[in-house]
């Protein structure tokens, strides 16, 4: 019966053989893709786009010639806004330093002819979508301001480096792709770079970056 039939088996073959290559493509979409590493320059990085600002920064503002009206060390409340004289309950999250300053420009055309505000940031946290996110069994989690130039030994200094039971080899990294609508996860080698020392497993951050890194099996 096998022998009249010589090509009965080819599509479950071709079927079987379909189902492994769509197996194999799934895979390796996966974590094992490792990004380049970090470029070292002597040259000073180059500046970014204007900083946005996020909850708990910390601002100064001055309005010139009127002292009665700036305010030092005031703090981005965690819905988002601030309060100074005359200003209530004005939205800070998501503006840049120059654009507050207009808004509080806008504000006090009202009381104050012509005012002239500028805006300073004395501590950063940074907007929470431009954050560097640090989940699992670091020294210590923690969302960090991204930085221009920042690379991941940067954030883990930040951080204190991995936890007693981390698995600092099988951390990954997962990235915003805006060209696929989707997060791509790439594999880090926490491990290597900080307690071998090698350069090739550091790698360049980008602003929304989630660092995750599990503990290791026992």
């Amino acid at each position: 019966m096998l022998n009249s039939l010589p090509f009965s088996g080819t599509p479950i073959r071709l079927a079987g053989i379909a189902l492994c290559a769509a197996t194999l493509s799934a895979c390796s979409s996966g974590p094992s893709a490792q990004l380049p590493p970090a470029t070292i320059s002597t040259e000073s990085v180059a500046a970014t786009d204007d900083y946005v600002l996020g909850p708990l920064d910390q601002i100064t503002i001055h309005v010139w010639r009127n002292p009665e009206l700036s305010a030092e060390d005031i703090q981005v409340r965690p819905d988002g806004r601030i309060t100074i004289p005359l200003v209530r309950d004005l939205v800070a999250v998501g503006k840049t330093p120059s654009e507050l300053e207009e808004a509080i420009r806008e504000r006090l055309l009202e009381y104050v002819e012509q005012p002239i505000v500028s805006v300073i940031v004395n501590e950063f946290n940074g907007a929470l979508p431009n954050q560097i996110r640090i989940t699992g069994s670091g020294s210590q989690p923690a969302g960090l301001p991204y930085r221009a130039g920042m690379t991941v030994l940067d954030a883990m200094i930040a951080i204190g480096g991995l936890g007693e039971f981390a698995a600092g080899n099988r951390a990954t990294l997962t990235r915003y792709n805006a060209a696929t609508n989707r997060n791509d996860v790439y594999r880090l080698r926490l491990k290597d770079l900080l307690d071998r020392g090698d350069a090739s497993a550091n790698v360049a951050l980008k602003p929304g970056d989630t660092i995750s890194i599990p503990e290791s099996r026992f």
